[in-house]
């Protein structure tokens, strides 16, 4: 029995390579290639940094009295943040004002001696040495009152420094010190760290290559004020702000053959939170995020869907319908793309049919039977 089923089998399978050959050409699907507004774009890897990130650090030496700040919170520029115990320079402040006086009454005591000097001279009674000796006197002393007055302002500006005040706005992370240690110049970690919110900057690097093709591409539409600058979060959600190039470096990394490009985007308040509230801003110092460099304008290119895109060992192609409804291989140059859509930048012209659906029956050369496989997408596309 198995003997007869596989003498029938081969017996058939002329016969039915013959009707394949011999058959109706296969059905396929195309869209007509349109024009489309298409938005160029890029992704990069990138990292959220702070544009004023200051370390806090005592700059005279003291016992630290009072944290006038709650940690986490945002601090205007100027706001109050440490003291320290002021009386040890409140003393020195003294004393340095007292060196002042006493440095003042010894001049008026040298200008006096040097006036009686000058009059006895010029009268024959004095001599010249005891005149010469007077100005010594009165110029050591007023040397002596700029030394005094130098001392009185170093000791005002060492108690100042006991009021420890933000040099810029932004949030204050936690106090490395509390009230009691002895605090000042020399410590490794700084009392607290203050880094600015609003705006942010977004750091990312950008290979050598796609630099250069990057430039190409806009420098005949304003260069980087032709590109903007967009941030998809961790979430997977594209934030709403916008932001702008603003330094691109001069040099590439020897380790990466990339190049540093930073932009500034805002980062406010979110509606219903105030400053300071834990999440008030969705950008944070530090944070990864993906960069998404894409045109300031879109443009007009050929779009067809992903899925009429094949590959092999020369490149990408598609098929399209030609005269007679003959399938055409077209090979082409794919641009910036989606995973749903691909621009073509060459091998494909505006109206030619391409296929979409059942290239896998297609053989370049040979009939096939097209049906619309759907509109063509009418929306503006985003290709990235």
């Amino acid at each position: 029995m198995k003997k007869i089923a596989l003498f029938l089998a081969l017996a058939a399978f002329p016969a039915q390579a013959q009707m394949g050959a011999g058959g109706p050409p296969p059905a396929v699907g195309f869209v007509e290639a349109r024009r489309q507004a298409v938005t160029e774009s890029n992704e990069f890897i990138g990292r959220i940094e702070a544009i004023n990130r200051v370390d806090i650090r005592a700059r005279v030496t003291g016992f630290l009295e009072q944290r006038l700040f709650t940690e986490g919170s945002e601090v205007p520029e100027g706001a109050p943040l440490f003291r320290i115990e002021r009386a040890p320079f409140e003393a020195q402040l003294d004393q340095a004002r007292a060196n002042v006086a006493s440095a003042e009454a010894q001049l008026n005591n040298a200008r006096v001696a040097l006036a009686r000097a000058r009059e006895l001279r010029s009268t024959g009674a004095g001599t010249q040495a005891a005149l010469d000796n007077a100005q010594a006197q009165e110029r050591t002393s007023a040397a002596a009152v700029l030394g005094a007055q130098a001392q009185l302002r170093s000791a005002e500006i060492n108690l100042a420094y006991t009021e420890i005040t933000a040099p810029v706005a932004g949030a204050i992370g936690r106090a490395f010190y509390t009230p009691g240690n002895v605090v000042g110049p020399a410590l490794t970690d700084p009392l607290a760290t203050i880094v600015s919110q609003d705006p942010m900057r977004v750091a990312f690097t950008i290979p050598q290559r796609t630099a250069i093709e990057l430039r190409e591409r806009y420098q005949d539409r304003g260069g980087a004020q032709a590109t903007r600058v967009r941030v998809r979060l961790v979430t997977g959600a594209l934030y709403s702000e916008v932001g702008q190039i603003d330094f691109i470096d001069t040099s590439l990394g020897r380790d990466t053959d990339s190049i540093l490009v930073r932009a500034n985007i805002p980062n406010p308040v979110r509606p219903g939170m105030r400053a300071g509230e834990p999440g008030a801003r969705a950008l944070i110092d530090g944070q990864l995020v993906t960069v998404v460099l894409e045109a300031a304008e879109p443009v007009q290119a050929i779009v067809v869907p992903r899925n009429a895109i094949a590959q092999d060992q020369q490149g990408f192609f598609v098929f399209v319908v030609g005269e007679n409804n003959i399938a055409q291989r077209r090979n082409v140059r794919l641009g910036r793309s989606t995973p749903e859509t691909a621009v073509l930048e060459e091998g494909v012209n505006e109206g030619d049919r391409v296929i979409t659906e059942g290239i896998q029956r297609i053989r370049p050369g040979a009939p096939v039977n097209p049906q619309p496989a759907g509109p063509a997408p009418g929306r503006p596309q985003r290709a990235g």
